[in-house]
């Protein structure tokens, strides 16, 4: 690399692997360094925060990024998509639903909604198109070097179309989107699944581990007694027993 994560604003989790805070909405961008390939996780929210970050990663690693998974299609993680229009899009399956028909206009209503400037959300989601890669259980994504990381649908629970992200080493790193939230309560929005969320943070602790570092979609990075914590939190605000 050449500079260091701190110089460019980012904070390293693991070797080859960091993420940054973006700015009003406080959403986490992962990225993840293979000797072949570099994976972005979620692209912010709106084409400048998307071409930001197409920026700050090639600083960081002296290349393109060629991967991009998107945790979960609500805008703030998704429209700075269309910054990266030569990488390989990865999504759950069932989310190129949400980016046809009526559920392109929900989308740009939410954007609205929270804040975002009416002309760059109607632009953002004009230039938007499906994830081409739509994972419905696990994809093992090899960026080379020998760094396999996992793509796993552990949803519905923030959403219908949940994609956690999951980097082995030590120590592994999970990239949870916002079936995590550190900085304030989890938001269940009405395309959330309340009685599928607490087995969603389950599968995240089958796949993390007690020693992982989870990444919220919101937030700082916590361990596995804050998502162990949620998700009885989760379970009792929604009447889900176990």
């Amino acid at each position: 690399m050449t500079v260091t994560w701190e110089e460019t604003g980012w904070e390293q989790l693991a070797p080859g692997v960091g993420r940054c805070r973006l700015p009003v909405w406080d959403c986490t961008a992962g990225l993840v360094v293979g000797s072949d390939g570099v994976l972005l996780v979620d692209a912010g929210s709106a084409p400048a925060e998307g071409a930001r970050l197409r920026t700050e990663a090639r600083t960081l690693t002296g290349r393109r990024v060629t991967h991009l998974a998107l945790t979960h299609p609500h805008f703030d993680h998704i429209l700075g998509a269309p910054a990266f229009p030569d990488a390989e899009v990865f999504g759950a399956v069932g989310m190129d639903t949400v980016l046809s028909g009526r559920g392109r206009a929900e989308l740009r209503a939410d954007a609205v909604r929270h804040g975002l400037d009416a002309h760059t959300a109607e632009v953002a989601v004009d230039a938007l198109v499906a994830p081409r890669h739509m994972v419905s259980g696990e994809w093992t994504l090899d960026l080379g070097g020998g760094l396999q990381v996992l793509l796993a649908n552990v949803g519905p629970g923030h959403t219908a179309h949940d994609l956690a992200v999951l980097v082995p080493g030590s120590p592994e790193v999970v990239f949870c989107g916002d079936l995590v939230e550190e900085s304030g309560e989890p938001q269940a929005g009405p395309d959330a699944v309340p009685s599928r969320w607490p087995a969603a943070l389950d599968r995240l602790l089958e796949l993390g581990g007690e020693d992982a570092r989870y990444v919220p979609g919101h937030g700082a990075v916590v361990n596995a007694a804050f998502v162990r914590a949620q998700r009885d939190a989760l379970a009792a605000r929604f009447g889900v027993s176990d």
